[in-house]
Parts: structure tokens; sequence; C-alpha cells
């Protein structure tokens, strides 16, 4: 999937607090939760953007601003070129029927006394422009056969179905408008993993078919490798490494990055024994007081004074500008170092490592 020059969506410095306050009848605001406190990315029409991090660093709160679901505190989310953040009625409405979202709870995000001909259909009666009402019976069930589900199971309701189908009765929600973007909120992550596999898969050839830009969230790296074009790492509300897939997972350059891949399961013994495991100290500090600095240097073993100083930029660090290759990718850290921590996909899997 080729990246253009003119990014379908665009967001810069992306911005959300949610305050805090003190007092019964005179409340007073004592400071704020920075959930997302600056975050900048792009995505070309046909990619897909996974963003990975610990539970709690804001990628939830990303993917509810950007289908509008929160207001952001600051920043732009641009789809288009067009500015969707300062958008109402009417016009906001049309864009939001272009961005849909794939929620990550597939039996709460489905209404259990509706029927999944009615959940599906719902999109209709908001949007009735896309679909005439005589043609949304066979538009639904047209939209089941495409995920794989029964046509004739469009009059059941949500708990007559597995975990994973009701996964796919969601995906096919999300398409009903036959949006440009789909973001996806760790869409997988209540499944079985047997049922992850066939999500995932189902998730990369619906996007050929019907042309989608994905966002996709997720905690699990080994997931989001196998779907996404592009990587960015969040933590503590903003993102501090990104690249494309093999950049990330071959070649990371921030500790809080080499950390996270450090604790991917490696099916191969062999390569498994050989893997340096890096140990995080400390706990993730609180969004209410995030350090001065770099706010992964409470936790970094890297950590020197200039760290408390001086926050590092996201770009591509000094000592890889001279050179092309796949360390030379945007990374937040004053001392940002090439590491080899999972063992490239492939190695270990010649003779004598499979079944005999």
């Amino acid at each position: 999937m080729a990246e253009t020059t003119e990014p379908i969506l665009e967001v810069r410095g992306l911005v959300k607090h949610y305050p805090l306050t003190s007092g019964i009848l005179f409340k007073k605001q004592v400071g704020a939760v920075k959930a997302v406190d600056g975050v900048d990315f792009r995505l070309a029409r046909g990619e897909t953007l996974g963003i990975v991090g610990e539970s709690g660093c804001g990628k939830s709160t990303v993917a509810k601003m950007l289908v509008n679901l929160e207001r952001p505190t600051a920043g732009e989310i641009r789809y288009k070129g067009e500015d969707i953040t300062r958008l109402s009625g009417r016009a906001l409405k049309s864009v939001r029927r272009n961005i849909q979202m794939v929620f990550q709870d597939p039996y709460t995000s489905l209404n259990p006394r509706m029927t999944v001909g009615d959940i599906i259909g719902e999109a209709y009666d908001i949007h009735p422009e896309v679909a005439p009402k005589g043609d949304r019976r066979r538009r639904v069930q047209d939209l089941l056969d495409v995920v794989g589900l029964n046509p004739e199971y469009i009059n059941r309701y949500p708990h007559q179905f597995s975990g994973g189908q009701r996964q796919r009765i969601g995906i096919a929600r999300g398409l009903a408008l036959r949006p440009e973007i789909i973001v996806a909120d760790e869409p997988v992550s209540a499944l079985d993993v047997s049922v992850q596999a066939q999500v995932i898969n189902l998730m990369a050839r619906l996007q050929d078919e019907f042309d989608l830009s994905y966002i996709f969230i997720a905690h699990d790296l080994s997931i989001v490798r196998h779907i996404s074009d592009r990587v960015g790492v969040m933590y503590l509300g903003r993102i501090v490494e990104t690249g494309r897939d093999e950049e990330i997972y071959d070649h990371p350059t921030h500790p809080y990055t080499q950390a996270l891949l450090s604790a991917v399961p490696v099916p191969d013994p062999e390569a498994r024994e050989h893997r340096e495991r890096i140990i995080l100290s400390g706990d993730v500090p609180s969004p209410t007081n995030i350090p001065s600095g770099c706010r992964f240097r409470t936790r970094c073993w890297k950590a020197r004074e200039r760290c408390a100083l001086e926050v590092p930029a996201l770009a591509v660090p000094a000592e890889f500008r001279s050179v092309s290759g796949p360390a030379a990718h945007d990374s937040a850290c004053h001392f940002a170092e090439e590491k080899q921590v999972v063992p490239p996909e492939g190695e270990g899997e010649g003779e004598g490592s499979g079944p005999g």
C-alpha cells in the first residue's frame, strides 16, 4: 500500500485534558488529567496506521476524538485538508459518515434489545440518502454476507452469537455507510487467539475490497505488525516513536519501544533463549503529574540530566540523519540508539526448526 503525498487524515497537536475540580458550591479547577498531550500523525489513503502502547496511554481517547465522540481541548484533525474539529451540524454529520469506528467489546457495543438487522440498518435511518427504505434489508444482508455471516441471521439478537461473530456484526455496522476510514479500537482484544486471526484476516480482506484506510489501535504488538503499514508507539499521551513496521520492530531506537518489544512472546525456543528481556523500573506516572522534560525518563535506564530539562522532539535522531536506513525514523529520545530486541521474522525457521 503506497503512501500518497496528500494524506486522507492528518492530526496536528491533538490534546485532550480532563479538568480536575474541587469544592461543592464554588468549583474551581485544581489540575487536569492529560489523557492526550500533543499527538501528530498522518494517514495515507489505503494505509493502516497501528497505534500501540500500555493501557492508559491515551490510545482510546485519540480514537474517540477522531470520530467526534470526544471534543479535543486543542489541536487539529484534518480530513482531506479540512479541520473537522471546527465543524458542527450538517457539515460534521457528512464527515462522520466517512469516518466510522469498530469498538473494543463486541457485546456491550451492540444493543441487546435490537436485532442484527436493526443494529446495522440504524446507520441508514441517520443517513437516509445512502439507502432507500425498500433497499435496506437487502443491503444489510449483503453486509452480513461480506463479513462471513449467514444473511438469514438478520432477525437474530446479539446474545445468539459468539464473540467473534458479534465483532463481525460490529464491522458490518462500520461498513454500512461505505466509509473511507475505519478507526478500530482494540477490535480483537476481547476475543480468543484463533478468532483474533480470523477477524484480522477479515479486516485485511475488506480493506482491499472497500478501499479502506485504518487506524488500528491495540496493545498487542504482534497483531499490529501483522496488519499495519506504519506504527506509532504511544506513552503517557504522546507518540514517542513512529515509522514503517519493519523500522519499529526490527530497528527500534526509543528505549520504551525496545522494552515493549522485549515482552512480545517469541515462539522459537532458541530465539527466546538469546533474547534480552528489558524490565522497566517503577510505574507509569500519573497523567495528572507528568514528569518534566522526557516523560519516559523516570523509568528509563538511559536517563540523564538533559532528559529532565528538555522535551525531546519526535524527529529522526541526529546520529541517524546523515545515513539512510531503517534506523532513520522519528524517535522522541535524546539518546536514541538502535537495538534489535525481537529476532527478525523467519530467523530460526530453517532446517530442524519445524516438525519432522
